[in-house]
């Protein structure tokens, strides 16, 4: 069998597998990622979920000795929620971004990568290959874009001419040659939409992200939102689509090819309050199938509970009290302590005052005593 021949043979079984894109590119080293890694490095870009070693990051053969090819997938996924509920007065609700409205992509590309492994394995027995989804160490967007699967586009995300930017990205490295892939030429032009629309300026230039700024980012982190950044959250719970939605190539785009990102409307848009009672067991057995779920329950809480300081929600004064004196964790009794500032009157402060006199952190004790003065301005 020639490589032309099992290169044809492959796509074809990637697509019987239910792969919606295939690219391949060599295991040449990444040169340009790697100035642009140091850059963000410097200039403290990163997110901090990234493997930290550069070199492993932009060195294939690192990762995988005498690796010869890269193979990279692509999955789409829904930008439409069918029959999505709606967020009324008396019910608030959250949202997930889409990347994480259905099952795990995680385990979903590697159920596919696995397959794809174990097709190249019972032909070429010798060979080896080691796949990666997301927290590999390679960098997703510059291995697709190499094996042209998307450009890259201003917003950071590939952006492939099918599907738009709603696509998951997977990879595997493997010890035998197969023809590489012409790469897509960026296509965004003039276009700054994405980098207009960013709701806190996370989009330095068109490519260059500051993940520290990014909403996406601050959604998984699990300590304090920095105060600027809580107003600008809304009712997101995990991620944004901001930056996807106003760009122009996503237009129109929407595919359910895949049932398993289908999602569960009162999962990726669930009611707030209830969230703010779950135990862990609740939290996982609903959510512990999606993405979103990965850092726990205590980011998604504390997003919450912003959610309906945006929503000045007067119906959730009294959970947001007994948060505040009754929860064990400091973030959730300080985000309310905030919160209670933001939706509440004068009534509020004899709680606040009194839950201060007996607080012993001192970040809560400090939210709390900008939660007074607040309440007392609005007087």
């Amino acid at each position: 069998m020639t490589n032309a021949q099992f290169k044809d043979e492959l796509i074809a079984y990637s697509k019987s597998i239910g792969v919606d894109k295939i690219g391949f590119t060599t295991a040449d080293p990444f040169l340009k990622l790697k100035d642009r890694l140091q850059t963000q490095q410097e200039l403290g870009y990163q997110s901090g979920f990234e493997e930290p070693d550069i070199e492993k990051r932009v060195e294939p053969r690192r990762v995988l000795p005498e690796a010869r090819t890269i193979i990279s997938i692509a999955l789409a996924y829904p930008s439409k929620m069918k029959n999505p509920p709606k967020s009324t007065k008396e019910e608030r609700r959250g949202i997930f971004c889409r990347a994480s409205w259905g099952k795990d992509y995680h385990d979903v590309l590697r159920e596919r990568l696995q397959k794809i492994e174990q097709f190249i394995q019972s032909r070429f027995p010798d060979e080896r290959t080691l796949s990666m989804v997301d927290t590999g160490e390679l960098a997703d967007r510059a291995v697709a874009e190499r094996a042209g699967i998307g450009w890259s586009g201003k917003n950071c995300a590939i952006i492939t001419p099918e599907f738009g930017s709603y696509v998951y990205l997977g990879e595997l490295i493997t010890t035998l040659a197969i023809e590489p892939d012409v790469p897509i030429t960026e296509q965004c032009g003039s276009c700054t939409k994405c980098i207009d629309a960013c709701p806190t300026g996370a989009l330095v230039q068109g490519g260059q992200l500051n993940a520290q700024s990014c909403i996406a980012f601050l959604t998984q982190t699990k300590g304090f939102l920095p105060e600027p950044y809580r107003k600008k959250l809304g009712n997101r719970l995990y991620g944004c689509d901001t930056c996807q939605q106003v760009c122009p190539e996503n237009k129109g785009k929407d595919f359910h090819i895949h049932e398993e990102m289908e999602p569960d409307p009162e999962i990726a848009k669930p009611k707030l309050l209830p969230l703010l009672t779950m135990t862990n067991r609740q939290f996982k057995e609903k959510f512990g199938h999606v993405s979103g779920s990965w850092r726990g329950k205590k980011p998604i809480q504390r997003n919450a509970i912003i959610a309906l300081a945006h929503f000045k929600d007067e119906k959730a004064l009294p959970l947001l009290n007994t948060l505040l004196t009754d929860d064990p964790r400091p973030v959730i009794r300080g985000t309310a302590a905030w919160a209670i500032g933001e939706i509440g009157t004068i009534k509020e402060k004899n709680e606040l005052e009194k839950a201060k006199n007996s607080e012993t952190d001192e970040e809560v004790a400090r939210e709390l005593e900008n939660a007074i003065i607040l309440l007392e301005n609005k007087q």
